[in-house]
């Protein structure tokens, strides 16, 4: 479900469809097959992995999929990965072939595809299969991939005309109009300077548009004239514009074209992935053909930092520039670089790019989202930059699973990676892709160093298993910590890991120790907990301790590092707050779906947590009616009485009270509301300045009226009823829930009539909820009554003072929790005349899901773990990189860190985050001593001593003159 908010229904029904070949089950491959194979879906749907390579000792360290009983039998790559990778997606048929593929090859098989992907293939072959892929008709989606130590490239081919349903896979926008004039062009202004975020050339439609109403329905391409205004084209004929509108923005498809990879190998179009250096990936470009004609030139890649290989690899790249159409300069030491590492593997950077790639075969069979036009490269020169004075021994291998990484980094920085401690906080998508990282890299397998702590207190769910790649059907309501672990080891029988179920936040009694942070080499957080991340990154900074968080929603993602002393922290800067939905528009004037459907998720929260919950911590308190009411009369106020007796005097206490309970809260929340504002604020009710209160985006409720044979009617009733049962402990049957039994019992309740009140309706949006709503003296003595009623009719004994609380539970269906949501919101909806939201939609935005897809989190981790190496390596501030990506457009964009701020108190004397200043004094050590000490030490005079918010030493402060004598 959290890819299918992603993706939308039309593209999960065409990869339903889809029939995918890949070659080549290397470190790439296997990336790309994993989270490609996670978003295919149903049976229909089939990936063929091909590969005619055997199982070496090499591939641990590059394969997750490949174990060492594979390497001891010398199984056939594609053969040994096959049933993990089907173990993924039961809905997926996945085969293997081992059949040559070469220049000899028949390739009409593979018109049964619809996408083909290359890795490990010669740049002739790969021109040869792309040749036949686009001459079909239609044409077979080509993507080539390849990793060569520090570099890698991405091609895609679409064919000559490919149709992008959705560029963006945004929700489309919504604007609401404060006014439009009649002019030529029209100028349309957004409601109270909400800018409208919309672009030039977009498509807008018009909806409830007083006045200017011949818009409604139509269709306009606009013009951005502010962040607040657009134009639409005349309308100046039009009648005079009055008040109201709601502007929707129209998806457009766009139509892509592409070139072969012949054509394009001579002049590419590729996408800039660092700005600060443009130049990048045309001289990787040429780097990469040079490294391909070396290959064909030799039949073999050049030898593990051959200085000699590395000249003539840039002969070929300078004669390879002068055949290219805008002939590039040649980087010397890209090509030398990607030369000495050619024959090595990087795996984090085959994730990074696997998870870009999957994600084109996704548009590819989909049409969803912008492919990427055409390359995409992606170096880490930055990581060996460093090495360039180490000798090549170290990066010689040595018969183990590491010798691909070596060839890459050298063996030093190898062992530092082997002796790492490391906290990652959070199992979940991203977690799951760092222990991979971390098992393929190594981390946390030195003999007497090493060591990998992980917690997450969650339970595995079934939603987690399309993109928390260790979890498998059979381990829903394990830990995840546990179970990641447990995955981990399979990939890596010599990483250490210790596993907890703590929760990392300040309110809980199991964070963890300075001592802790202290013993951590780096610190890994993959949470979508803002607030949890803010207090690691504190407890980061008090410990001197580098940080790496990421994170991901839907197919955005972003990293950042963090190292003392050279960057700013996590908490150096806020995201802009979540804007909250004024009260008094969720209780009275919602005027967008959302409105409504968080007016009913708080319902939900009112009626069946919040109450219950305060009902028995209330009679927790006072364990007895009788108690209570002798209380009560003798003038006692106790909190929350009022409305404790009300719930235990309406208590329903059969299934036919609970239906009759819920039939009444429909009239209530549905009808007698509207007919309260109507009484409130009459349709031709208006404001001082004579404008219309009824105008958007206030918009004036109608009531809804009652009709079984509504669906949605209907649904509220028994949703609500089940609840009620739920939580009053009124045990039902399936019997109960028949519409006959339920049609029985609505016919016969008793409806109050809606009798006005006089009220003051809230309509200031600035106005908060209050905590508490007054209680008058009518009310205590009505509780008293209902109460006296209720001891008289025993119905305020032991069991009747005990509720069942609910906690809401999204992912849950056969719960009712969504079923009742969705119903109360959609009829607020239908009283307001708000376009209604499906259950999916409703599920969403009550759930406050995330959307997640697991190629992005793929993509983001392998970044986390190419910085985890320089932070190892204790690199100096420029080779750092933040990044943040969005792979539908497609963007990926490498930034620098930020320099770390230094606060200077004057002339020698500055600091910044990271700095401590340590005075050392004795057990006799008085506070005028240790400011004496600091005016001597640093030259400073101390105007105040504090210790976080408790004020030691203010001297206008009375009495803390005698303070200076205390130790």
């Amino acid at each position: 479900s959290r890819q299918r908010y992603v993706l939308g229904d039309t593209a999960m029904q065409k990869m339903a469809q889809s029939h995918v070949f890949l070659s080549g089950m290397g470190g790439l491959g296997v990336e790309i097959g994993k989270s490609g194979n996670i978003y295919l879906r149903r049976h229909k749907c089939a990936l063929t992995v091909h590969d005619t390579k055997h199982c070496t000792k090499w591939d641990l360290g590059i394969n997750f999929f490949i174990h060492e009983d594979d390497v001891t039998s010398q199984r056939n790559r594609a053969e040994a990965t096959l049933h993990r990778i089907a173990e993924l997606n039961p809905y997926v048929h996945v085969a293997a072939s081992t059949v040559p593929l070469d220049e000899t090859t028949d390739l009409s098989f593979l018109k049964h595809y619809q996408c083909v992907i290359l890795t490990e293939v010669s740049l002739l072959l790969q021109k040869k299969i792309n040749d036949f892929c686009h001459a079909q008709q239609p044409p077979i989606k080509f993507i080539s991939a390849d990793v060569y130590g520090v570099c890698s490239r991405l091609f895609c081919d679409f064919g000559d005309e490919f149709e992008v349903l959705d560029t963006t896979g945004e929700e489309p926008k919504e604007i609401f109009i404060s006014n439009i004039t009649q002019s030529n062009p029209g100028i349309v202004t957004c409601l109270e300077n909400h800018p409208h975020r919309l672009e030039t050339g977009q498509f807008l439609t018009f909806r409830e548009v007083n006045g200017m109403s011949c818009l409604n329905g139509s269709t306009h391409q606009i013009t951005v004239v502010s962040p607040y205004s657009f134009s639409i084209g005349d309308t100046s004929e039009m009648e005079p514009y009055l008040h109201g509108g709601i502007a929707v923005q129209v998806k457009t498809p766009k139509m892509c074209h592409f070139e072969r990879l012949e054509k394009q190998i001579t002049n590419p179009l590729c996408l800039v992935a660092d700005f600060s250096k443009p130049e990048a990936p045309l001289q990787i470009h040429v780097a990469m053909l040079a490294l391909n004609h070396f290959q064909e030139n030799f039949g073999r890649g050049p030898n593990i930092g051959c200085l000699q290989d590395a000249e003539e690899m840039l002969k070929i790249a300078m004669s390879i520039s002068e055949t290219l159409e805008n002939k590039p300069q040649v980087n010397g030491d890209v090509v030398k670089w990607l030369s000495r590492t050619a024959q090595g593997f990087l795996p984090p950077l085959a994730a990074a790019v696997g998870g870009v790639a999957s994600q084109e075969v996704l548009k590819a069979v989909t049409g969803k989202f912008s492919p990427l036009q055409q390359w995409l490269y992606i170096d880490v020169l930055d990581i060996v930059t460093p090495l360039d004075k180490v000798g090549s021994e170290e990066f010689l291998p040595r018969g183990d699973r590491y010798d691909a990484l070596r060839a890459c980094i050298g063996d030093s920085l190898c062992q530092k990676l082997h002796d790492l401690n490391v906290f990652l906080v959070g199992c979940g998508a991203i977690g799951c892709e760092m222990l991979k990282n971390f098992a393929l890299l190594g981390v946390g397998t030195g003999q007497d160093k090493g060591l990998v702590t992980i917690t997450d207190p969650d339970l595995i769910e079934k939603s987690n298993l399309n993109r928390q790649f260790l979890f498998r059907p059979h381990h829903i309501q394990k830990p995840k910590s546990y179970t990641a672990a447990e995955a981990t080891l399979n990939i890596n029988p010599y990483i250490k890991i210790d596993s907890d179920i703590n929760k990392v936040c300040p309110a809980t009694e199991n964070t963890y120790s300075d001592e802790f942070y202290t013993k951590q080499d780096v610190i890994v957080t993959a949470l979508d907990n803002v607030e949890a991340r803010r207090y690691i990154d504190s407890r980061c900074v008090a410990n001197l301790r580098p940080l790496i968080d990421s994170g991901t929603m839907g197919t955005k993602g972003h990293t950042e590092v963090i190292v003392p002393h050279l960057t700013e922290s996590y908490n150096s800067h806020r995201d802009p707050p979540e804007e909250e939905i004024p009260f008094c528009t969720l209780k009275s004037f919602p005027a967008a779906i959302e409105h409504t459907i968080q007016w009913a998720r708080d319902k939900f929260e009112s009626s069946f947590s919040h109450k219950p919950s305060l009902f028995n911590k209330f009679w927790q308190t006072y364990p007895s009616a009788e108690e209570v009411l002798q209380r009560i009369k003798s003038g006692e106020s106790l909190e929350g009485c009022f409305h404790v007796i009300k719930t235990l005097s309406r208590r329903p206490r059969s299934w036919t009270q609970c239906v009759e309970l819920a039939r009444v809260k429909f009239e209530k929340y549905f009808s007698h509301k509207a007919l309260q504002l109507l009484h409130s604020f009459p349709l031709d009710t208006r404001l001082k300045d004579g404008s219309l209160f009824w105008q958007s985006p206030k918009r004036p409720p109608f009531p809804v009226k009652f009709e079984f044979n509504d669906p949605l009617h209907y649904g509220f009733i028994v949703s609500a009823a089940k609840l009620f049962a739920t939580v009053y402990c009124v045990p039902f049957t399936e019997k109960d829930l028949s519409e006959e039994t339920i049609l029985g019992i609505i016919s016969s309740v008793k409806v109050p009539e809606f009798r006005p009140s006089n009220k003051v309706v809230q309509t200031d949006e600035t106005a908060r909820k209050p905590d508490h709503i007054p209680v008058s003296s009518e009310d205590e003595r009505n509780a008293i009554f209902q109460l006296e009623k209720s001891i008289l009719s025993n119905e305020a004994l032991e069991t009747d003072l005990q509720m069942k609380p609910i906690s809401f539970e999204k992912d849950d269906d056969s719960n009712g929790h969504i079923d009742f949501i969705t119903a109360a919101s959609n009829l607020r909806a239908k009283m307001y005349n708000i376009e209604p939201a499906d259950r999916f939609k409703t599920k969403r935005i009550a759930g406050k899901i995330i959307p997640a897809i697991a190629t992005a989190t793929a993509a983001v981790s392998g970044l986390v773990a190419l910085e985890l190496i320089k932070v190892v390596g204790g690199y100096a501030a420029d080779a750092y990189k933040n990044c943040f990506l969005n792979l539908a457009i497609p963007i990926m964009v490498f930034t620098e860190t930020a320099e770390v701020r230094r606060t200077e108190i004057r002339n020698g004397i500055s600091f910044t985050i990271w700095d401590r200043w340590t005075i050392y004094g004795k057990e006799d050590f008085t506070l005028l001593d240790f400011i004496n000490a600091v005016r001597e030490k640093y030259g400073i005079e101390p105007t105040m001593v504090v210790q976080g918010v408790k004020m030691l030493y203010v001297p206008v402060m009375p009495g803390h003159i005698k303070r200076l004598k205390l130790t």
